[in-house]
């Protein structure tokens, strides 16, 4: 979402644009919100009906991020005139496959012509307005969990020059198109302070966002060797592999990123590497830490780590140690 930007609100809006929330909250009863949100990608492999499971579950990312249940969504798409109507149609099987994994259903869309291959959802889900997740309000003494590893932006890249074999790349795409469902339910079994999915602006740009709205100056210190990451995405780097938001991501967030020593060329680019339908990263409270973590391992959701903390700092600050 976009912050700043000034507008007329009235009390039944529970999360606008204030702080570039994942979605927004509308309530409609004392005991119900609506959570809204859409997004929209380029095509990330040419299996259209993976596409299409990796579009949709990027769009639902930011229902679960927030806590809530995604109940019915609209197809966006923007198809360029050539594209065979037999693959818009495995494109869209695709999306509604995996929302009615979700356990809600797609009720129409909206297709204009577009030059780029475009597709993605706008959803809705429903929310209890007493357990909205909200992107700001990490605590100093919290432990910072991420569910799924990072890397997809290199991935993505690099299987479109041809340096990722087919078969890693479906791998990829296949955690990409897992829903973050299951651990959105996990986290809301435990006091979670804070939650947003990790998707476009990168880690350091996601998790920098938590440090908005704390009662105090609050800082996050990532331990890097826990930070699961795409098997093949330094060497991607290696082989000069990048992407068209990696130093703007990183731009967004100079001076406030600091190591403990100079990162390698290989390495350091990942922390601004942009993601597609990226994991949860949660900061909850350091005894309830491991508790999560067994959940989320017993839930099925492997790639879950503890990845660093959320620690006071005068001025909102990164600090990663290698």
């Amino acid at each position: 979402m976009m912050a700043g930007l000034a507008q007329r609100q009235g009390p039944e809006v529970l999360v606008g644009v204030e702080t570039g929330d994942d979605a927004g909250v509308y309530r409609v009863r004392p005991d119900l919100g609506l959570v809204l949100t859409a997004d929209f990608i380029t095509p990330v492999i040419d299996d259209p009906f993976l596409y299409g499971q990796v579009a949709a579950s990027n769009s639902l990312s930011d229902v679960y991020a927030m806590g809530g249940r995604p109940v019915a969504a609209i197809n966006l798409c923007g198809f360029p005139k050539k594209l065979e109507p037999a693959v818009a149609r495995e494109i869209l099987e695709g999306g509604a496959a995996k929302m009615a994994e979700a356990g809600g259903a797609i009720l129409g869309g909206h297709t204009v012509r577009n030059e780029e291959l475009l597709y993605g959802l706008s959803v809705t889900g429903v929310i209890d307005p007493e357990r909205i997740v909200r992107n700001v309000g990490a605590q100093p003494g919290d432990a910072l969990l991420l569910t799924k590893p990072i890397g997809t932006g290199l991935v993505i890249n690099g299987a479109r020059k041809g340096l990722v074999p087919d078969d890693e790349l479906r791998a990829c795409c296949a955690i990409m198109a897992t829903l973050n469902r299951v651990a959105s339910e996990v986290m809301l079994r435990f006091d979670v302070h804070a939650a947003t999915d990790v998707t476009g602006f990168g880690l350091a740009g996601h998790a920098m966002g938590m440090t908005r709205g704390a009662a105090a100056g609050v800082g996050l210190r990532i331990d890097w060797s826990t930070v699961p990451v795409y098997p093949r995405a330094r060497e991607l780097l290696k082989k000069g592999v990048t992407t068209g938001s990696t130093a703007p991501n990183r731009a967004a967030q100079e001076g406030r990123v600091v190591w403990s020593q100079p990162p390698p060329a290989d390495l350091e680019p990942l922390l601004y590497d942009p993601q597609t339908a990226g994991g949860l990263l949660l900061a909850l409270p350091a005894a309830q830490a491991d508790a999560c973590l067994q959940a989320l391992g017993e839930a099925g959701v492997a790639h879950a780590r503890r990845i660093g903390e959320v620690i006071a700092s005068a001025a909102p600050r990164l600090e990663v140690v290698l």
